[in-house]
């Protein structure tokens, strides 16, 4: 039997790379359907494809984050306000003359970007998780972040506002 040029994945590669992928595909998806619907469909098809991801990391807390703040709440708004729109079923005005530009100027950024990340080195220290890591975040969440956070909850309750506005109908 002929050997391989290249080792098999593990199970754990192979699932991640199923997930890249259908991150990827997701997200291309999102920038190139031209119904909006559909387009935050597959938006929320990504961020479960991220959630995805975390839980490979042995992230669960982030995992659930990201399925209520991201698919729960910000996926959630975006599929409302593009419903209580006008026009959702246009197919005009999503493409324009400057999307080969982007396309080029993304692809310059993603090569200059990676030739940054390449050249740095990356310290890696293997360490304990504390046994109180949950307790230590809720506590810093009601502590020393209470400020951001709630800044930000703030800064999303007017972004809901403006969208009702915008979205209702002219008396």
């Amino acid at each position: 039997m002929p050997t391989l040029p290249f080792p098999l994945p593990t199970v754990e590669q192979a699932v991640f790379l199923g997930i890249a992928a259908f991150i990827i595909a997701s997200a291309l998806l999102t920038v190139l359907l031209r119904n909006l619907f559909h387009a935050s469909l597959c938006l929320t098809a990504a961020f479960f494809g991220v959630a995805g991801v975390y839980i490979l990391l042995e992230a669960e807390f982030l995992a659930v984050t990201q399925v209520l703040v991201y698919i729960g709440a910000i996926a959630t708004l975006i599929v409302f306000a593009i419903m209580l729109s006008r026009g959702i079923t246009s197919q005009a005005g999503r493409l324009n003359a400057q999307g080969a530009a982007v396309a080029i100027g993304a692809v310059f950024l993603f090569v200059f970007m990676n030739t940054i990340l390449r050249g740095v080195v990356w310290p890696v220290t293997v360490q304990a998780v504390p046994t109180d890591a949950i307790a230590r975040l809720g506590i810093d969440f009601v502590g020393s972040y209470l400020v951001p956070f709630e800044v930000v909850s703030v800064l999303l309750l007017i972004a809901l506002i403006g969208s009702i506005m915008i979205a209702r109908e002219r008396a």
